[in-house]
């Protein structure tokens, strides 16, 4: 049994998308406005037929799978658990031996539903916590709502028995985290204020417990354990409620604290989001990089927030965002700033900085310049935090900044860089390069498309594909087709040969529906003239950003190196000359 076939049987694409798009019938397709760009005329195509979608604005497209993934931020395991959810199919039929695992996870989820409820219920009746809620943190009951923000007794054992009535037992209530591991078993919680954690689709998978009366025996914040559905280094708080407006300002903001996330979207701005306190991973930034590249860290401003900040940087190149920092300008944090003046903290969203000239002016701050000592301390951690940087481009401009600050020569550093740089790990190109081209890159794409497009339904103007080459287009799938076409130029679809298209179905399905869209109606003279222009588009923009790249590489390369670089231009020119 295939799950995702199955699953692609019971749901039609355009009710799953409808859910995200407002589509209207197109004659055999259905279009609507696109959800990753603000555009007034709709370009945004679904076709049932072909059980695909295609966004003409971002070049985006694929089958319901990947549309999930896009506009929930998801991987594909999450993606496939959402849609079988929708399609009432149980998962863990497809997998020998799990599920068990798989009922008790849904145990857990209704379980933390339920505690929720519980928690508001008695959040209502408490005038202590109303007060702290309402009157000392200032929130709103609406805001409250949203958050579905609630309180845990002080009596040990008042959830653990409501939900023994509701059919849970203590072993459950144990692996949920609700309840403790004691051999005399009771609440997790008692006598706080109750935060649920939620996953991106908005499932509580736990808590955040703000203690109500002082006590210091008792830590201020309490978090759910570890537990089968509750990954603190994977967690977002308030990504459920942020992911839209992320998407939509193309930036998030990471606070430290969930009352600071709380008090700003109060305050209206809704792209902010919080981890486990400072505790910055890889996997936060990653989920966070697939509703926007740009992240800005707003930390505290005391030690354990600057040490977190600088902790985060390097971890930004291995998780494709572009990390910038936010210096709250009053106040030790964005909850005061917001209380103070709203205003301001919007101001300081803004006024973000780049997160590598943020650590230099650490470094410079911390380090005593007027020494040897201390100039050596400055050079050697901020060029390890140089090295990093995929760009030969950026990686000269901070070691020209260095030699500034310090007054040695360029040279100088570039070679201590190099020192430096032995040993290092390559990262793989990361999605962050592509997203701060974004519109270079779309620009070659939609020229690589359409021209396959053309291409692939028009043989006669197959011709158009013989000068190009596979390094000149811009993902995979354009350069399997590509070399398919140039390997089988008489290919009508008909044949033996349609079967090596499979792995790639869906892009040539989007093709299709981007021909029908764009071409069908044009006579094959004026489909050549359009193939024409876009061949001409295609190596022009190939030859732009290879020059950019050599660009780039040219700041520092060594004489030998800056004679080849120089011959790969001319050769592009030559190639500029010949199109």
């Amino acid at each position: 049994m295939d799950a995702v076939e199955d699953i692609k049987g019971r749901l039609n694409i355009e009710d799953v998308i409808s859910e995200y798009v407002q589509l209207k019938r197109a004659g055999r397709n259905f279009k609507g406005l696109s959800p990753f760009n603000s555009e007034k005329t709709a370009s945004f195509m679904v076709s049932p037929e072909k059980q695909i979608w295609h966004d003409f604005s971002s070049g985006k497209g694929g089958n319901m799978f990947s549309f999930i993934m896009e506009v929930e931020g998801l991987d594909f395991k999450g993606t496939l658990e959402l849609l079988a959810r929708k399609a009432g199919i149980d998962l863990s039929q497809y997998r020998t031996g799990q599920s068990g695992n798989s009922q008790l996870k849904e145990r857990l989820y209704a379980a933390h539903e339920l505690a929720t409820k519980f928690y508001q219920a008695h959040f209502s009746k408490n005038q202590t916590a109303l007060e702290y809620i309402f009157k000392k943190r200032q929130f709103s009951k609406d805001i409250a709502l949203a958050f579905c923000i609630g309180y845990a007794p002080g009596s040990g054992q008042a959830l653990l028995t409501f939900m023994k009535k509701q059919g849970y037992t203590v072993n459950e209530l144990q692996q949920a985290g609700l309840a403790t591991r004691r051999s005399q078993s009771g609440d997790m919680f008692r006598d706080r204020i109750m935060i649920p954690l939620m996953d991106p689709q908005g499932r509580v998978i736990g808590f955040t417990a703000r203690l109500l009366a002082e006590n210091p025996n008792a830590p201020k914040y309490l978090n759910t354990p570890q537990t089968l559905i509750y990954d603190k280094g994977r967690h977002v708080f308030g990504l459920h409620l942020a992911k839209e407006t992320i998407r939509k300002e193309k930036y998030s903001v990471v606070v430290e604290g969930n009352l600071d996330v709380i008090a700003s979207h109060q305050a209206g701005v809704k792209h902010v989001v919080a981890t486990a306190g400072t505790a910055m991973t890889e996997m936060h930034l990653k989920a966070l990089g697939r509703f926007a590249p740009d992240v800005r860290l707003a930390f505290d401003q005391d030690s354990a927030g600057i040490a977190a900040t600088e902790r985060a940087i390097p971890l930004a190149a291995k998780s494709g965002v572009v990390l910038s920092i936010i210096d709250i300008p009053e106040g030790k944090d964005p909850d005061e700033l917001i209380k103070k003046d709203p205003t301001a903290w919007t101001k300081a969203i803004t006024e973000h900085q780049d997160a590598q000239d943020w650590l230099i002016r650490q470094y410079e701050k911390r380090a005593d310049l007027s020494t040897y000592a201390g100039r050596d301390t400055f050079k050697q951690a901020v060029l390890a935090s140089v090295k990093r940087l995929e760009s030969a481009g950026e990686q000269g401009l901070y070691a020209k900044k260095v030699a500034q600050i310090l007054g040695y020569s360029e040279e100088a550093i570039h070679d201590e860089l190099k020192l430096i740089k032995e040993g290092r790990t390559t990262y793989k190109q990361s999605k962050v390069r592509e997203q701060k081209i974004d519109k270079t890159h779309l620009e070659g794409k939609k020229a690589q498309d359409h021209l396959l497009a053309i291409c692939l339904l028009q043989p006669p103007l197959r011709y158009h594909l013989e000068p190009l080459s596979t390094d000149m287009l811009v993902d995979d799938e354009a350069r399997m087709l590509l070399r398919f076409l140039q390997d089988n130029p008489e290919f009508k679809g008909d044949s033996k040969e349609a079967s090596a298209l499979h792995e790639m179905a869906d892009y040539v399905k989007i093709l299709g529906l981007q021909y029908e869209e764009l071409y069908q109606d044009l006579g094959l003279l004026e489909l050549r003239n359009e193939a024409t222009r876009l061949q001409i588009r295609l190596i022009d923009h190939y030859v732009k950003t290879q020059k950019k790249k050599l660009s780039e590489a040219l700041l520092t390369a060594n004489e030998t190196k800056t004679t080849e670089l120089l011959e790969q231009v001319k050769t592009l020119d030559e190639l500029l000359k010949n199109r």
